[in-house]
């Protein structure tokens, strides 16, 4: 496929022809397939079976190729096929019969038959063409050079059988979605539900052999295990719903073939003492898929490590802010004008925790610092009187109901306190209520009135 005039140009890579855009379009679709695929592996907690499976096919590829001395697509699937569903029967049967960890069945099945495939491809690379280094790390960058032509179409043989794996994998997940969402999810229920879920599980194994197979010469054995695993768990960090979790996995596959291309397109760029700083492909696409990884495994909402320290700070700081309200709140009881710093600080445990704490409650409105001493205002007495409430209904229920003695109440209550609601707090006024009499204040343990709300 010649290289024509430039299609488009983008910064930092320079000009696109269309032989960059069937690049493009092959690692994309290539990145689509393995997440969609994954996402069926992570779940069922066998994510290293992808890579047993794109490694383990090797001899069923060069088995092939030895009997029919022909590369057809149809001999290398056909070859993969069998020996893919080989490796799970091998491995399940290893794992129940002779009672071998699963990982660890795995780990014989798939290096012994990866060795074997090695073994039968540099014996037949001797008398042929066939490279093992094409296999292991592929040639992404040269599909646009085997074309063959549909319907008048001249397209890169590796898109075309890629764009027939898509239209397989697309028509069995549709029409077994149900039963393959709950084999991921719980294989038992499926099997007391009826279904097979031993069947599912080895028409999915087919798929991801299949699917290795047809992307082997694009991007090589070692992309396909990269691509099988880390979409699909970047999507599991974005996502708990099944059909979502598919979609961004095919996403993020995607975005990762495409960037990874145009990432080695832009070291290319780069010239070291004059020469032009070469790269592969395949390599920028894996750093890409783990770059997106990473950012998730930050940034993710639920799961993100830097989501989990904000909202960890943030719990910090409301429990902070509520016990200097209620500090404050006692100090007033005892017609105490307010609390120092360091008096809040020595209550909290920690300066810098009481230095934002404050600088928020001002600007909420609820305290005033005047001459070194912080005291609460109108809106944060009323603020405070709830929570000092909640604190005192607390105990009031773990003495009246669970018999505890009151010395041994208030360090638990300074932890439950945060996280009572409103409607629990109601339901304990009336709880105590029911213990002490109707025309006197409430009052805790202590002897303490009970504010109210």
């Amino acid at each position: 496929m010649p290289r024509d005039a430039a299609i488009f140009a983008l910064p930092f890579v320079g000009e696109l022809f269309a032989y960059d855009l069937w690049v493009i379009a092959t690692a994309s679709l290539v990145g689509a397939l393995c997440g969609v695929l994954g996402c069926y592996l992570l779940l069922r907690r066998l994510s290293m079976l992808g890579d047993a499976i794109s490694h383990a096919i090797l001899p069923g590829l060069a088995g092939a190729f030895l009997l029919s001395g022909s590369r057809s697509l149809a001999w290398m699937l056909l070859g993969a096929g069998v020996v893919g569903v080989l490796t799970g029967l091998l491995t399940a049967g290893l794992h129940r019969v002779a009672k071998i960890a699963e990982d660890a069945s795995m780990g014989v099945v798939f290096t012994t038959l990866f060795a074997l495939g090695v073994l039968l491809i540099s014996f037949a690379a001797r008398d042929v063409d066939l490279d093992p280094g094409c296999v292991l790390y592929g040639l992404l960058e040269f599909t646009p050079l085997d074309t063959v032509s549909l319907w008048g179409l001249e397209l890169p043989r590796a898109t075309a059988s890629l764009a027939a794996a898509a239209l397989v994998v697309a028509g069995v997940l549709a029409v077994m979605h149900k039963e393959i969402k709950l084999v991921a999810f719980d294989p038992a229920l499926a099997a007391a539900l009826g279904m097979r879920p031993t069947l599912v599980h080895f028409v999915m194994v087919a798929l991801i052999a299949g699917v290795s197979v047809v992307s082997f010469e694009s991007v090589g054995s070692i992309l396909v295990v990269a691509l099988l695993v880390t979409p699909a768990a970047t999507a599991h960090l974005l996502t708990d719903r099944y059909a979502r979790m598919m979609i961004l996995a095919a996403s993020i596959g995607a975005l990762s073939g495409a960037g990874g291309y145009l990432l080695a397109k832009h070291i290319e760029t780069w010239k070291v003492d004059g020469a032009t700083l070469g790269t592969s492909t395949a390599g920028c696409v894996s750093v890409v898929c783990a770059l997106m990884f990473l950012a998730a495994a930050a940034f993710s909402p639920r799961h993100g490590v830097l989501s989990r320290i904000a909202r960890q700070l943030a719990l910090k700081l409301r429990i902070c802010r509520e016990d200097i309200l209620g500090m404050l709140y006692r100090a007033a009881e005892l017609r105490s004008r307010g609390l120092s710093r360091s008096e809040l600080t020595q209550g909290v445990g920690s300066t810098w925790l009481v230095d934002l704490a404050l600088v928020l409650l001002r600007r909420r409105g609820l305290v005033l610092i005047q001459d070194a001493t912080v005291r609460l205002t109108e809106q944060g007495h009323a603020e405070a009187r709830q929570f000092v409430g909640t604190h005192r209904l607390w105990e009031s229920f773990l003495t009246a109901r669970l018999g505890l003695p009151p010395d041994h109440v208030h360090a638990a209550t300074d932890r439950a306190e945060h996280f009572i609601a409103p409607d629990i707090r109601d339901k304990l006024a009336q709880d105590v209520r029911t213990t002490q009499p109707t025309e006197s204040p409430l009052t805790d343990p202590h002897g303490r009135q009970i504010p109210g709300p």
